[in-house]
């Protein structure tokens, strides 16, 4: 069985979406850069293993980067999942876990990398948004696709109600990724894109506002 790494910041949701989610694999950790995170209490509560290393206690990025990595090797992680972790990591820190490292981002990517993603769509006039599971690479929220799901954008929408619609789906298409990386069904070629041995499911097309 695979073992897994996830990295958070905050609340957790994500990585309490896939602790409920029965993946066939073991986490074998949860690690945070914040002594306060939330989900750290809702990990040690279901038994996981939990550790900070605060970027705080670092001069720079690359020796923060080296001692989180020196935290998630000790577990022998199969994969490293970037659950909410708020933390730009160094290129070096990427290329150590390339195909091994995913992120989960509320956008439909490569649309709004980074951060205020439901704000800026909102502010785009943007009709459909969504989230995206993606391998990590040194350029910023820009790695290979490996799930996506969208929502319309509603007419009365704030960037709280999208962002709430939103996370609906992550917790949704985050544990089908890991579920698919654990058994093999998804990799990364040697070319750097997203391989994957799943059937494509031809569904209909979301269309916002709904045509009459």
């Amino acid at each position: 069985m695979k073992r897994i790494v996830i990295l958070i910041s905050g609340r957790g949701s994500n990585m309490q979406a896939l602790l409920e989610a029965n993946l066939p694999c073991q986490v074998a950790a949860v690690i945070s850069n914040r002594a306060d995170a939330q989900g750290l209490e809702i990990a040690r509560m279901r038994g996981v293993e939990t550790a900070v290393v605060s970027h705080k206690d670092y001069a720079d990025r690359v020796a923060f980067d080296a001692a989180l990595a020196a935290k998630i090797d000790a577990h022998q992680p199969d994969l490293i999942v970037l659950a909410g972790f708020m933390r730009i990591l160094t290129a070096g820190f990427v290329e150590r876990y390339t195909g091994r490292l995913i992120n989960i981002h509320p956008s439909l990517l490569p649309a709004y990398p980074g951060i205020d993603t439901h704000q800026r769509a909102l502010t785009d006039g943007t009709r459909i948004h969504g989230c995206t599971v993606h391998f990590v690479t040194p350029d910023l929220d820009h790695g290979p696709i490996i799930i996506q799901a969208a929502v319309p954008v509603l007419r009365d929408d704030t960037a709280q109600s999208l962002s709430a619609r939103v996370l609906g789906e992550e917790h949704r298409i985050f544990p089908q990724a890991v579920r698919w990386l654990c058994r093999n069904q998804v990799w990364l070629d040697q070319t750097g894109r997203v391989a994957s041995d799943r059937l494509e499911q031809p569904g209909a097309a979301l269309i916002s506002p709904g045509l009459e």
